[in-house]
């Protein structure tokens, strides 16, 4: 029995890190994607996702439990920055980032060997 793809389980990094970006990603922007309404000013030329800018971080756009089932309610506009995070051993490489994201709600590091599943493809979660 194949594994689903572990970041539909997990949602760490969207509850551990600020999301900051260009403001041009955003949907005010003619090219933009991400909902502005969902981001706030970081300063002059960045914005950042609601929840992610403060002591305890949790994107806005993360539903679900953390752990268990999540899904990015903006997975195909959501910016460059979440884009670009590479969970651990998705491409081959660890991303300690990930590992800390995951360790900070007690779950362990993903391995390589949890990308061998040929339902797991880390560029394109399947909704739980």
């Amino acid at each position: 029995m194949s594994q689903p793809n572990p970041c539909l389980t997990c949602g760490a990094c969207c509850a551990y890190f600020r999301a900051s970006f260009h403001w041009t990603e955003t949907d005010e922007y003619i090219l933009g994607t991400v909902p502005i309404e969902l981001t706030e000013d970081l300063n002059e030329h960045l914005r950042v996702m609601k929840g992610t800018n403060q002591k305890n971080p949790r994107c806005i756009a993360l539903a679900g439990q953390i752990g268990e089932s999540v899904q990015c309610n903006i997975y195909p506009k959501r910016s460059s920055t979440c884009q670009e995070f590479a969970p651990s051993w998705a491409n081959g490489e660890q991303n300690e980032r990930c590992d800390n994201a995951r360790l900070a709600y007690g779950l362990e590091p993903l391995t390589p060997e949890i990308w061998q599943s040929p339902d797991n493809h880390p560029e394109m979660p399947r909704a739980a």
